[in-house]
């Protein structure tokens, strides 16, 4: 998580001792441990920011309840900060894929295309927080943009330093090496290389005054102080100037919230983009929400292939194009049935929900083939394609039940299984129980019927095609 206080304060260590003491009695936090002066969200050092890791105890000792999984425990962290005056909690979880970011959730970037200063960056990156807050698929929306921190501008003073004789690159290098750092050199030590950094005392270089302790050399020989050709002021300007693919840029981080898939929340800021940027500015994804939005069209190609897959070996098992098509028509049942089951469960439509969709086709497929093989075993008998239908629903009516029952309570530990990646194995396990429910119920009713329908359409398509071949015949007997 990470602790933001107001631009140029000091106070981090106050702020950072209240949000280890509110975060260590959660019940679910084993213990704490902080990183004053460091922003993970912009990955940037900075006196107004911290960060501080929370080690959650092991799942036996989580007890229940929201604090028992990582995501309840942020939510929890929020409202028990609500109180802390000396800054803003911002809890963050671990990016999904490390390497992804440097958080859980998306990253969204503004992005100015035109000739707008950075403070109109800050302020249309604020608009845009402003109204994304508003759409319900969204949630934890931040950004650390800031275009009016305050900043202690040194002017110095060319002409008064050329009549002292004091070189203009000597007062930058002074301030710079002092107030800043200098890399000079490195050595060699236990069989290692260190470098040497130049660096005034914390002490000596914290405050405006600072700069009147420090000499700069004239050409003669003689020190100078430096407040004798610098000229200090407050002003205010933008705290960090971020870009990104070039262009002067804002990062805005941000969660799907409850109920919401990650799809769903790339969509509305998405929307909220269009509704909010001006001419002149853009948006533009990092992190896994990039990943995600050049892969976003994978899940309906492997499903699309999948089915073709099974439509293709049907074809050669019942070297027919039209048999198929009464297997196939089980899919859509065992979907949409996965679709309730996961909706009235308040689950997402993420990628482990869609990899049980993958797996619904052939448990969906197979029941139907169980209905399909004995509907044609009876039509060889000489049954009509009605009858047919109804006697093979009948016969395989047990083995169906059967073995969907087998494979429905394998997938109950999936759908209430707890620990570690407990929230993936929810999603296929509902998912796959919905499906098989589904897929039994209601593809019973109706893999007979459009058993049936297929056989008419396939009957009438074949009476077609006699007159023109007993023509010929005809023809071809005078």
């Amino acid at each position: 998580m990470k602790s933001r206080l107001p631009d140029g304060t000091t106070r981090i260590e106050a702020a950072k001792a209240a949000v280890a003491d509110v975060v260590g009695k959660l019940e679910s936090v084993r213990n704490t441990s902080s990183v004053p002066g460091y922003s993970m969200i912009d990955g940037q050092y900075k006196a107004s920011a911290g960060t501080l890791f929370a080690e959650m105890k092991a799942f036996p000792e989580r007890g229940e309840g929201p604090a028992a999984s990582a995501f309840g425990l942020a939510q929890m962290m929020r409202k028990a900060s609500a109180n802390i005056q000396d800054g803003v909690l911002i809890p963050l979880l671990p990016p999904p894929i490390p390497g992804l970011g440097n958080a859980g959730g998306f990253e969204f970037w503004i992005q100015s295309k035109g000739n707008a200063d950075y403070s109109e960056v800050d302020r249309i990156t604020k608009a845009f927080v402003a109204e994304a807050k508003k759409n319900p698929a969204l949630t934890d929306m931040t950004t650390l943009v800031n275009a009016s921190s305050r900043q202690l501008k040194v002017t110095v003073d060319r002409d008064r330093a050329e009549t002292l004789g004091v070189p203009v690159q000597d007062i930058y290098n002074a301030m710079q090496t002092l107030f800043g750092s200098l890399y000079v050199s490195q050595y060699n030590n236990y069989s290692r290389v260190f470098q040497v950094i130049l660096q005034a005392e914390p002490g000596f270089r914290k405050s405006p005054e600072d700069l009147q302790r420090i000499y700069v050399r004239q050409r003669d020989g003689k020190m100078v102080p430096l407040s004798a050709v610098t000229h200090t002021s407050f002003s205010t300007g933008a705290e960090l100037v971020a870009r990104f693919n070039g262009f002067p840029a804002a990062k805005v981080t941000g969660n799907a919230a409850d109920g919401y898939s990650s799809g769903q929340a790339i969509a509305a800021m998405e929307e909220t983009a269009a509704k909010v940027l001006p001419e002149g500015f853009d948006f533009a994804w990092s992190g896994q929400a990039y990943e995600e939005k050049q892969a976003g069209s994978t899940t309906i190609v492997v499903f699309a292939f999948g089915i073709v897959m099974v439509f293709l070996i049907l074809a050669a098992q019942y070297e027919a194009w039209g048999l198929p098509f009464s297997v196939i028509t089980a899919v859509p049942f065992g979907i949409f049935g996965a679709l309730v089951a996961i909706w009235l469960r308040g689950l997402e439509n993420d990628i482990y929900f869609q990899v049980g969709l993958v797996t619904l086709i052939g448990l969906a497929a197979k029941n139907a083939i169980l209905i399909v093989e004995f509907a044609v075993l009876k039509l060889e008998e000489g049954l009509p394609p009605l009858e047919a239908a109804v006697e093979a629903a009948r016969l395989r009516l047990r083995p169906i039940v059967m073995t969907s029952l087998a494979f429905i309570m394998g997938a109950v530990p999936l759908a209430i299984a707890t620990g570690a990646g407990a929230n993936s194995r929810h999603s296929i396990g509902t998912g796959l129980i919905g499906g098989m429910i589904g897929a039994t119920t209601l593809a019973l009713f109706f893999v007979p019927l459009f058993f049936v329908l297929i056989q008419k359409l396939s009957k009438k398509k074949a009476d077609k095609k006699e007159p023109p071949k007993a023509a010929e015949q005809e023809a071809s007997h005078a």
